[in-house]
């Protein structure tokens, strides 16, 4: 009885990857991996990034072909980022001017956009890679008008990295377990993981050297004794 149900397992796997394997060596899938990563831009519930992985695991085995992989993942990332960054720019500017003055959210603002004033283009590119980070980015930096030649120039170096950096991480993937995509799969979304996890790791030890710089510049808040 277990036998059976093991081999009913493989034999719904096998036909998974099959149809996966055909999928993925349709001319159509560039058109989907496109249409996925420009929703992925202003909807970040599309997994985008899984899908670009996928292709990438098919990819060592010839099809799809990576180089256009690559730059269709590009292209769709950079199309979504201006589709969120012309929302944020249509409305978004005006939601903001409605807060109140002396606000938390007001203050929170201001800080974001001076942040984006002299950091813009590294917080765009490292926003590609932290989860939701890529949409909130894009919208606010809509929101304060960043100037739109300056985040075309910033976006299409941080679309095209990640294009090259999810393709390029399953097609390893691939190329290791060339004989078993799954396991290919996850080894991609592993890595994948991986960079993420590194990336909070990072934001969360810079932002508690932040106070403690502040402090360390300042120094202690001396009080006058009472005469």
């Amino acid at each position: 009885m277990a036998g059976a149900d093991g081999g009913t397992s493989i034999g719904i796997m096998d036909n998974l990857l099959d149809l996966l394997h055909q999928t993925m060596s349709s001319p159509w899938v560039y058109l989907a991996i496109f249409a996925i990563a420009v929703l992925d831009g202003f909807f970040p519930v599309v997994p985008s990034e899984t899908a670009v992985i996928t292709a990438g695991v098919f990819a060592a085995s010839g099809a799809p072909y990576l180089p256009a992989l690559i730059l269709v993942a590009a292209a769709g990332a950079l199309v979504g980022d201006h589709v969120s960054y012309a929302i944020g720019r249509s409305g978004g500017g005006r939601l903001l001017d409605r807060l109140p003055p002396d606000g938390r959210r007001r203050t929170a603002v201001e800080r974001a956009r001076r942040g984006i004033a002299t950091r813009g283009g590294l917080i765009l590119t490292v926003a590609r890679y932290v989860p939701g980070g890529r949409t909130a980015v894009t919208l606010t930096m809509g929101a304060v008008h960043y100037p739109r030649r300056r985040f075309l120039a910033f976006d299409a170096l941080a679309a095209g990295s990640w294009g090259l950096y999810s393709a390029l991480v399953g097609y390893l993937g691939g190329l290791a377990f060339e004989q078993d995509p799954l396991r290919g799969l996850l080894l991609g979304l592993g890595l994948a993981l991986t960079v993420t996890l590194v990336v909070e790791v990072v934001r969360w030890l810079l932002r508690r050297r932040r106070p403690s710089a502040a402090m360390a510049t300042t120094g202690p808040v001396s009080r006058t004794p009472a005469r």
